[in-house]
């Protein structure tokens, strides 16, 4: 898939957004997670890889940006080198976006730069676990990439205005949980696993629903007990940087 593939797929997930009452739920459920998380000081708050920028209906003051000039999005950026200035930005969101950084070292000394002492990261992403990755190993599109070498820095000479398209869902779980790699500017405040399990049987964006919306109370209940037990049905993760 290149990019522009992926701003068509924007599209057409917007046309699902708008039939899908039970996603929106999820998803303002998953916004609500976020939110609590935020640092409340005088700089901004953004979020990269907005897609259709549906995060302002829980967090209105924040920055929507993507690679894309789409309307209803605030600003074009460039996770590897972002318009703000150094110290600029209070909490940094990246919903679903994390695993598409190829080089997120690279990415991650971009973040430190323009985040304040104390800023935040919040990063919400597949999990690995038992029914993670079925779920995203067998009904996603996008590669889990467990055992695939991950590119901590950016080598000299990369385009990053016409990079190719890249994805391993893992990638957070690795990162952040395995601790394959060392964090040198931030420390991590918060590892948190969920079961998602309403937003996983909603079929997502690709995929038919499978319980009817007055159900949605029961698979709630359903959700707190597996959260109970993240190493078998996990399949989101959210995680918390601070900048030292």
């Amino acid at each position: 898939m290149n990019i522009e593939q992926h701003n068509t797929e924007i599209y057409q997930n917007i046309k699902v957004w708008n039939t899908k009452k039970s996603l929106q739920s999820c998803y303002q459920s998953f916004y609500k997670l976020i939110a609590q998380e935020l640092i409340l000081g005088d700089g901004f708050t953004v979020e990269l890889g907005s897609g259709m920028g549906n995060i302002k209906s829980v967090i209105p003051h924040c920055i929507t940006t993507d690679l894309f000039a789409n309307p209803w999005l605030d600003r074009h950026e460039n996770a590897y080198r972002l318009s703000f200035g150094s110290n600029e930005l209070d909490n940094l969101i990246l919903f679903d976006v994390w695993h598409h950084l190829e080089y997120p070292g690279s990415a991650l000394e971009e973040f430190s730069r323009v985040l304040k002492k104390g800023g935040r990261i919040i990063i919400f992403d597949p999990a690995v676990s038992l029914l993670g990755c079925i779920v995203f190993g067998l009904f996603h599109h996008e590669p889990l990439a467990l055992q695939q070498p991950i590119q901590w820095s950016m080598p000299k000479g990369v385009d990053i205005e016409n990079m190719t398209y890249y994805a391993a869902q893992g990638n957070a779980h690795r990162v952040f949980q395995r601790k394959e790699f060392l964090l040198e500017n931030f420390d991590l405040l918060k590892l948190k696993r969920f079961s998602a399990l309403s937003y996983v049987m909603s079929g997502g964006f690709s995929h038919r629903q499978l319980y009817p919306d007055n159900l949605m109370g029961l698979i709630l209940k359903a959700e707190r007990f597996m959260d109970i037990f993240p190493s078998l049905f996990a399949t989101r993760i959210l995680i918390v940087l601070n900048k030292k």
